[in-house]
């Protein structure tokens, strides 16, 4: 009688916990309204069989219940049972099955019309590439893939010198315009998903998926890695705005083709020292650092990080957090450069200078505890330390420890990487509380001071 009971509690506690339960499907912001009703069908159909299992296997715990003076009746067959179980479960299958059928039929043919983007994943963010002007995608290829070039365009097809490059891990997408994203990665499997959306697909190694659909909701949502791609797995986020045509434009107009990528600009180190010497009261007139000042050495750091941080703090991306007093100084001193050319020729002047010889100021650290934290950091930043400047990742050698430690402890607190344009930030936030204790940090810093 109590097991009875309790299948009954269960039916109805479920029940309950479906209809009160707050976690529901995220809002639809995408045309696929029919994968919502394809899972929702699912749910009726396992919801009356769990339903009627369940009460009718509380019905037969009471019903046929030990008794002394019954004896159970031995019944090997009964085709007429048979018969209705199977018709009613072939049912509930084809019930199940079609609406899905259906509705892969519909994902898989892509509107003609639909304009095509590439999304690309990596341990552990996102690169997005578009057609030019010509509106075809470049070839690609593997032995093309370098520092340079981390898309792996073809440099010899000229498909691809339009192409579009968004090393951010920010689309913007217009809406009510079906678009179709192909799906490409550079290492491990991984999975682009949009909740809203309500699409996801695999991206396998050595080949090109696809998903499609037609953004129907202004708005900033997240793309998530719903593949197991890593221990840093969760912190391969990304951004997708949906915005009108006219924005969308802009924003495309503004990005870096993969001709232009290929023409670095360089600033003038001569113009440059002239603008450094502002820099140079706490920094050091050899860009050395000084501890006492809390200003971190220059001449060690790579060109395109400074260059970055310093856009970051004109525009108030980084040096805001009123817990972030050092910040806030450097954000003002930003704002003495005018503009990019400005930035290009302090940092062009930066890097004319020589490499300080730095001193570790941590000690305390474990040597081979750090070097596990570090195969996380390596896959960015190098296994030896040196940077990527295509995965936006700065070089960590030649870098003060104490600075490197600061800025750790400001991604973990939340003190940095929080404000919505500064998506490395955020992602550094995610990777910063990998390391559970200061003396973590330490043991990281010390393996790295190694290098």
């Amino acid at each position: 009688m109590l097991l009875a009971i309790v299948l009954v509690l269960l039916v109805v506690g479920s029940l309950v916990f479906h209809f009160m339960s707050p976690w529901w499907f995220t809002p639809l912001a995408s045309n696929w309204g029919s994968i919502d009703s394809t899972i929702n069908i699912t749910f009726w159909v396992t919801g009356a069989v769990f339903i009627a299992v369940n009460i009718f296997l509380a019905y037969c715990v009471y019903r046929y219940r030990h008794q002394h003076h019954r004896r159970s009746h031995y019944e090997p067959e009964n085709k007429k049972l048979e018969t209705w179980l199977m018709a009613i479960t072939t049912v509930g299958v084809a019930a199940m099955l079609a609406p899905g059928l259906i509705v892969w039929a519909k994902f898989v043919e892509v509107p003609a019309e639909a304009h095509v983007i590439e999304a690309v994943g990596q341990q552990w963010q996102w690169s997005f590439r578009l057609p030019g002007k010509d509106g075809k995608l470049g070839t690609v290829d593997t032995r093309h893939i370098s520092a340079s070039n981390p898309f792996g365009i073809n440099p010899n097809d000229s498909a691809g010198l339009d192409d579009v490059l968004v090393f951010d891990s920010e689309l913007h997408l217009p809406i009510d315009k079906p678009v179709k994203i192909e799906l490409r990665s550079k290492d491990v499997l991984h999975n682009f998903a949009v909740s809203e959306f309500r699409v996801k697909m695999d991206l396998v190694p050595g080949l090109v998926s696809y998903l499609w659909l037609t953004p129907t909701k202004l708005g900033r949502y997240d793309i998530l890695c719903m593949e197991l791609c890593g221990l840093a797995h969760y912190a391969m986020r990304g951004n997708v705005v949906v915005e009108s045509e006219a924005d969308y434009q802009r924003w495309v107009n503004s990005q870096a083709t993969f001709a232009s990528s290929q023409q670095r600009v360089v600033g003038d180190a001569q113009l440059g020292k002239a603008l450094y010497a502002t820099c140079g009261g706490c920094h050091g007139q050899q860009g050395e650092g000084n501890r006492a000042m809390n200003a971190p050495a220059l001449s060690g750091q790579s060109a395109s990080y400074m260059a970055r941080q310093l856009v970051n703090f004109k525009q108030g991306i980084r040096g805001q957090h009123p817990k972030d007093s050092y910040g806030q100084q450097m954000a003002a001193m930003a704002n003495l450069l005018a503009d990019q050319s400005a930035i290009d020729h302090v940092v062009a002047y930066i890097q004319s200078l020589p490499k300080p010889q730095l001193t570790a100021t941590i000690s305390n650290g474990d040597r081979q505890s750090g070097h596990g934290y570090f195969v996380n950091c390596g896959a960015c930043h190098g296994s030896q330390g040196e940077g990527n400047s295509a995965l936006n990742a700065p070089a960590l050698v030649g870098l003060d420890d104490w600075y490197i430690k600061r800025q750790l402890l400001n991604f973990k607190q939340g003190i940095r990487g929080t404000h919505n344009k500064d998506t490395h930030g955020r992602q550094m936030m995610l990777m910063a509380r990998l390391l559970n204790d200061e003396q973590a940090i330490d043991d990281l810093l010390t393996y790295i001071n190694s290098l």
